[in-house]
């Protein structure tokens, strides 16, 4: 079912601050920020020849990741993002195992244009989980 990963998301409190460590301390290509209002994010992606980090900073007053920070005042790792074939028989297969899907259990457009559903860390050792379509 899983694919290869697509994305490791970093929860930081400083956007272009963290955005300039990768690029002039790491030597990495960084994308340019992109706001993300229905998901309460603002993202940059470094790119690396086998997959991303995806850097996240809080968007507006109902931003998702906001009690993130409040717990990790310096950021830290936020989930592990996995390409899915198809993500609606994903789902439906991992929610017949007992897994959780977080929200309403429909897909909402992500950062790349496509299909995402988050799995309850729980389920999955404490790592949150993002499935994307591929």
């Amino acid at each position: 079912m899983l694919g290869r990963l697509n994305h490791v998301a970093l929860v930081v409190p400083d956007l272009a601050e963290a955005t300039q460590a990768y690029r002039d301390k790491l030597g990495a290509r960084a994308t340019a920020p992109q706001a993300l209002p229905e998901h309460g994010v603002t993202v940059v992606f470094i790119e690396l020849p086998n997959t991303k980090i995806e850097l996240l900073e809080p968007l507006g007053d109902k931003s998702t990741i906001a009690a993130f920070l409040e717990k990790n005042p310096s950021g830290g790792m936020h989930h592990l993002c996995y390409e899915v074939d198809d993500i609606i028989a994903a789902r439906d297969r991992l929610k017949a195992s007992g897994a959780r899907v977080l929200g309403d259990g429909e897909p909402r457009i992500g950062a790349h244009g496509k299909p995402v559903l988050f799995l309850h860390p729980k389920d999955f050792f404490g790592a949150l989980i993002e499935l994307e379509q591929a």
